[in-house]
């Protein structure tokens, strides 16, 4: 008699949110995704942001994105039809378009809308032909159908959080809808990490800011703090991550250090 064949493990999802608007989001997302990808852990980025940064800062072209998050959500498509591989070995993207925004209202009164997404990767994780360790999930810096849908599907939340005065106050309003999920949708939803963005070692403030943080949310803030550096900013409009743009910059070497720890805390949380 044949030993049955292990159910392969679905991957770990991870949702890369803050409401407030320019702390990283997008730049968090494509470069952790490249720098997991380097390292041998094969990689999904889902954009489920209407800009579609994610997306562009990629490479993937408007003429590629025949199909979207916007299709698998709507049910035109199924999410492995979507998936588009990138140009960096072991990273793909399911791509957005500005299509999405309209998403939230074709949803309206659509059985189970809160969880399009988790039944869509449920679905295709299911089949056991998902090469992926981990699934990125870039949002929109706004509370929407899109986020708690991300948050609905996702394991945990990575919070990029720019090192500025206002920044405790983006924290709590994010913490607050985290809460407001896992209350009603995602029981299980953690924070994985807080990464501290656009850190300037120059300006007291930000390492004031940097502080604050972590006096107030002590380990969950990640060692690594990523620092402000033009070639992290250049890099989106050549269609490249920082890693592939400029190896060697400051910005890039602290995402593959970010990287490294995420996986050290999947670890020891396996191992708890």
């Amino acid at each position: 008699m044949n030993n049955p064949v292990p159910e392969k493990p679905f991957p770990r999802v991870l949702v890369v949110a803050n409401q407030k608007g320019g702390v990283g989001k997008t730049t968090t997302a494509i470069n952790l995704g490249t720098a997991l990808a380097a390292v041998g852990e094969p990689t999904l980025i889902i954009d489920i942001d209407p800009q579609g940064n994610a997306s562009t800062g990629l490479g993937i072209s408007n003429l590629e994105r025949n199909q979207t998050i916007y299709e698998v959500l709507t049910g035109e498509a199924k999410l492995g039809e979507a998936i588009i591989p990138t140009r960096i070995p072991k990273l793909s993207i399911l791509p957005a378009t500005v299509d999405l925004s309209g998403a939230e209202l074709e949803l309206t009164g659509v059985e189970r809308r809160n969880h399009r997404l988790k039944d869509a990767l449920t679905d295709y994780f299911r089949g056991g032909t998902a090469p992926f360790s981990y699934v990125l999930i870039d949002c929109p810096p706004s509370l929407t159908l899109l986020t708690i849908n991300a948050m609905t599907a996702a394991d945990a939340v990575v919070v990029p959080l720019q090192c500025e005065f206002f920044a405790l106050e983006g924290l709590s309003q994010l913490l607050k809808t985290i809460d407001l999920v896992k209350a009603g949708l995602n029981p299980t939803l953690e924070i994985q990490g807080i990464v501290l963005t656009m850190f300037d070692k120059r300006n007291k403030l930000s390492d004031q800011v940097a502080a604050d943080v972590r006096q107030h949310m002590g380990a969950k803030v990640y060692d690594t703090m990523i620092p402000r550096n033009v070639r992290i900013s250049e890099a989106p409009s050549h269609g490249l991550p920082a890693l592939v743009y400029d190896l060697r910059c400051p910005g890039s070497q602290a995402y593959i250090k970010l990287a490294s720890e995420l996986i050290q805390r999947e670890r020891k949380r396996v191992a708890a």
